[in-house]
C-alpha cells in the first residue's frame, strides 16, 4: 500500500501548495474506517481507496479530488456518515463522496426501464460535478487491474460491463489511455484467447523484424532534425484490444493488418505541427483517406491533433498523431484537463473544455427521448461516436458522429430541415441520401414543401436527434391518419344504425368513454384501440346489433379435450367454415391450422401430435384477423372508399399498414376480422369489384411462427 507520505509526494510532483495536513487527515480518517475489512484478494480494504487515489495524481487533480478517492467508500461500507465527512473536510468533499457512492450502487449494465433511469441518474451526477465521474473511473479502472481475485462470474460480468459502459465513457470525455487500458483488462476476462494470440503474434513479428519503433522513430526524429524542428518523438504498438477490433470489423487476419504501429510527435507551437506533418508527407507516402485534422477542427472534449497515416518503413502502414504539449495534456486528461494542476496553480491550458458546457452538449438532447429505449439509444451514441466535420455551403461547420449520412446534417441544422429533405449534394454532386459523409466534404441539403419522414429514414441516420425528430414526426402523421381512418370507421357504423356522426356525438361518446376529445376517439378507432359497435352503444345501446347470440370465440373449436386451450397459427389464419386440424404443443395447448397449410407438412412424421378438429356450427362473432394484400392506385379518395367497403361488409379493420409506396400505387397489409370463410369471399368479392384496386388476395405468410 502506497503511504501517506508517499502519495502527498506524488501531489506535490504538480501542486506544490497542497495542503498536506489535511491529505493526512483523510488518509488516517479512511484507513481508520476501513480497519478490519479486507479484499478479496486478501489485502487490507484501504489499499484500495489509497490506489484511486495514486491514479487522480498521474491526472494532477485538486485536493478535493484526492481526498474524495480516500474516503469514496466510507459512507457506503463503513459507520461514517454525509455529516461526519462534511463536517471533517468539507460540503464539497461531501458531495463528492455521496455522488460516488450513489453512482456505485446504480445498475447500469440493468436491462430496460431500470437501466435508462440508472443512466439519467449518472447523466445527472455528471452535471452536477464531472469530478465525480473521474473518481468512479478510476475506481472501476483499480477493480479492473485487481479483478483476478473474484470468482469467473463476477469477472466476466465486470468486464462486459466495463467494455460496454465505462471505457466508451472514458473514451467520450476524452481520456484516451483511461478507455485503452480498460478495454484490454476486459478483453483479457472476455476472450483470453484472442488476446495471447494477438500478443504471440507480436512477439513473432518482432523476433522476425527487430524492433521496428526504434527504426521508425529513429527515421521520423531524422527527418525533423534534417527540417530544422525541435520535436519529441515516441512510438508504440497499438492495444492488442485496438488490433482484435480492426480484425473483426474488417474480416481480416494479424498478417494483413498494417498499422499496428502508432507515433505520436509532440511540437511546441501549431505552426510546427503543419511543419512536421510536411516533413513527413514528404518522406513517405499517405495513405489516402487517412488525414485528420482535429486542430482545425477540433473534437467537442477539446480533443487536438492531427492524425496522418503513412507508408512507413518496408511499405508498412504508421499512424503519426501531430500535436504541441498543451494539446497533449488534453489529449491525455480529456476533460480533467480543466482541473489540472501545474506548479500549484489550476493549470490555464487553452484547450481545456469547460466541464458545464461540455455535458449540456452531451446531454442535450437527452430529453427528447420519449420512452426508455429512445434514451438508451442516444446515450449508446453519443457515448461511441467519433466525431467526422462537414460544412455548409456558406463555410459552417457540422460535427457529425462517423458514420453519418446526408440526413443526419439536415437534422443537426434543424429538424425542419430535415423534416422536408428530398436529396443532397456532397461536394457539388448529387448523391444518395443513405451516403455515409467523410471529413472535409461540403453538403447542401434539397428541400421540398410538403415532404415528410419516412419510416425507412430511422435505418439510415445515426445520429439521436435525427432518430427521435424523425420517430416524433411519424407519431404525429400516424395520429392524423388514425384520426381520418377513424372518422370513416364511425360513419359507417353509425349509417349501420341509421344515424348521422356529428361533432357533437362524437365529443358525448368521447366523454362517456372517458376520453380527451372527439379527436382521440377517432384516433383510438383508426388504431383499433377502440370498436366503432362500442361506439355507436355507448350512444345508442338499443339499436347496437345484437351479440347474445353469437358464438363466443374461445369455445369456437370442437374436438378438444376440457385442459386444452387453442389458438389460431399466424401462417394461415383459419376461420369458421375452413377445414382445420390442431397440433398439440407440449404444456402449451393447440395451435389451429388450415387443412392445406403448407407448414403442416413439416410435422408429417408426428401424426401423434395431430389432432381432428372443426368449427362450432352456429354464428360466429367477426373475431377472427385476417390479412388481406391490396394494390390500390394511388388517387385521392381510395383508401377512404376502401375503407367504407369493408365497412359495408360489416367487417371492421383492426390493423393497416403500407408495404409499398410507388408514384402511381400503394401496396398495403389490412387485417379484417371476420366472421366466417363466407364472410371473408364477401369482402374480397367487394375489394375486387372495385376499380381502383388493382390486386386483392388473402395473405398467408410461412414466415410467422407458431408462438404457442
Amino acid at each position: 500500500m502506497i503511504a501517506v507520505e508517499d502519495l502527498i509526494a506524488l501531489v506535490r510532483n504538480y501542486n506544490p501548495n497542497t495542503d498536506a495536513e489535511r491529505i493526512r487527515k483523510a488518509y488516517a480518517y479512511g484507513m481508520a474506517m476501513h480497519e478490519g475489512q479486507f479484499r478479496r484478494s486478501g489485502e487490507p480494504y484501504f489499499t484500495h481507496p489509497v490506489a484511486v487515489a495514486a491514479i487522480l495524481t498521474e491526472q494532477r487533480l485538486d485536493d478535493d479530488t484526492i481526498i474524495t478517492a480516500l474516503l469514496h467508500d466510507t459512507i457506503e461500507d463503513t459507520k461514517s456518515t454525509y455529516g461526519e465527512v462534511a463536517e471533517m473536510f468539507g460540503t464539497e468533499v461531501a458531495e463528492l463522496v455521496d455522488g460516488v457512492t450513489k453512482l456505485t450502487n446504480l445498475q447500469l449494465s440493468s436491462s430496460g426501464t431500470k437501466q435508462a433511469e440508472n443512466f439519467r441518474k449518472l447523466f445527472m451526477a455528471m452535471s452536477k460535478d464531472l469530478r465525480v465521474i473521474l473518481v468512479k473511473l478510476a475506481d472501476r479502472l483499480h477493480n479492473m487491474r485487481t479483478i483476478k481475485a473474484m470468482s469467473p462470474e463476477k469477472q466476466a460480468q465486470k468486464a462486459r460491463e466495463t467494455m460496454d459502459i465505462f471505457a466508451p465513457l472514458a473514451g467520450r470525455m476524452g481520456m484516451h489511455w483511461m478507455r485503452e487500458e480498460l478495454e484490454d483488462l476486459a478483453f483479457r476476462v472476455l476472450n483470453p484467447e484472442a488476446r495471447n494470440s494477438i500478443i504471440r503474434r507480436f512477439i513473432t513479428l518482432q523476433r522476425e523484424t527487430g524492433d521496428v519503433i526504434h527504426k521508425i522513430t529513429r527515421d521520423i526524429r531524422k527527418e525533423l532534425d534534417d527540417a530544422g524542428i525541435e520535436a519529441d518523438v515516441f512510438g508504440r504498438a497499438k492495444k492488442p484490444y485496438s488490433i482484435w477490433r480492426k480484425m473483426e470489423a474488417k474480416h481480416i487476419g494479424f498478417s494483413r493488418l498494417s498499422d499496428i504501429y502508432g507515433f505520436r510527435v509532440i511540437t511546441k507551437s501549431d505552426a510546427d505541427c503543419y511543419r512536421v506533418l510536411g516533413a513527413i508527407h514528404r518522406r513517405w507516402r499517405a495513405v489516402p483517406g487517412r488525414f485528420k485534422d482535429y486542430i482545425s477542427q477540433p473534437k467537442s472534449n477539446g480533443y487536438r491533433s492531427i492524425h496522418t497515416t503513412v507508408s512507413g518503413r518496408d511499405g508498412k502502414r504508421v499512424e503519426v498523431q501531430i500535436r504541441t504539449r498543451q494539446m497533449h495534456e488534453v489529449a491525455e486528461s480529456g476533460v480533467a484537463a480543466h482541473w489540472a494542476y501545474r506548479d500549484g496553480v489550476r493549470g490555464e491550458n487553452p484547450f481545456a473544455v469547460d466541464p458545464a458546457k461540455w455535458v449540456a452538449g452531451l446531454t442535450e438532447r437527452f430529453d427528447s427521448a420519449e420512452n426508455t429505449d429512445e434514451f438508451l439509444e442516444h446515450v449508446k451514441l453519443e457515448m461511441y461516436s467519433d466525431q467526422v466535420f462537414c460544412f455548409t455551403p456558406k463555410g459552417e461547420v457540422v460535427k457529425l458522429p462517423r458514420g453519418a449520412t446526408p440526413l443526419d446534417f439536415a437534422y443537426a441544422i434543424h429538424t425542419r430541415i430535415g423534416d422536408s429533405c428530398v436529396g443532397a449534394k456532397v461536394d457539388g454532386l448529387r448523391v444518395p441520401l443513405w451516403t455515409r459523409l467523410k471529413n472535409g466534404q461540403s453538403v447542401e441539403i434539397i428541400t421540398a414543401e410538403g415532404q415528410r419522414p419516412q419510416a425507412t429514414w430511422l435505418d439510415i441516420v445515426t445520429t439521436g436527434r435525427a432518430k427521435a425528430a424523425i420517430r416524433r414526426s411519424l407519431r404525429e402523421e400516424d395520429r392524423e391518419r388514425f384520426i381520418k381512418l377513424g372518422r370513416e370507421l364511425a360513419r359507417v357504423a353509425f349509417e349501420h344504425v341509421g344515424k348521422k356522426v356529428t361533432d357533437k356525438a362524437l365529443r358525448t361518446a368521447a366523454a362517456n368513454l372517458r376520453l380527451k376529445d372527439a379527436e382521440e376517439l377517432l384516433a383510438r378507432l383508426g388504431s383499433a384501440e377502440l370498436k366503432a359497435r362500442d361506439v355507436v352503444e355507448v350512444l345508442y345501446p338499443d339499436l347496437a346489433p345484437e351479440s347474445g347470440a353469437e358464438i363466443d370465440a374461445s369455445r369456437a373449436v370442437i374436438g378438444l379435450s376440457e385442459d386444452q386451450s387453442f389458438h389460431r397459427a399466424p401462417c394461415c389464419q383459419p376461420v369458421p367454415g375452413e377445414r382445420i386440424v390442431g397440433l398439440t404443443f407440449r404444456g402449451a395447448g393447440v395451435v389451429v391450422h388450415a387443412i392445406d397449410c403448407p407448414r403442416m407438412g413439416d410435422y408429417e412424421d408426428q401424426m401423434e401430435r395431430w389432432v381432428d378438429l372443426h368449427w362450432h356450427s352456429g354464428r360466429h362473432k367477426a373475431a377472427y384477423d385476417v390479412t388481406l394484400d391490396v394494390t390500390l392506385s394511388n388517387d385521392a379518395g381510395v383508401l377512404g372508399r376502401i375503407c367504407t367497403l369493408i365497412g359495408e361488409q360489416k367487417a371492421n379493420i383492426s390493423d393497416l399498414h403500407f408495404k409499398d409506396r410507388k408514384p402511381d400505387f400503394y401496396r398495403l397489409y389490412i387485417d379484417v376480422e371476420v366472421r366466417d370463410v363466407e364472410h371473408l369471399h364477401a369482402i374480397i368479392t367487394a375489394l375486387d369489384a372495385e376499380t381502383d384496386v388493382a390486386a386483392v388476395e388473402r395473405l398467408r405468410d410461412l414466415t410467422r411462427k407458431d408462438n404457442p
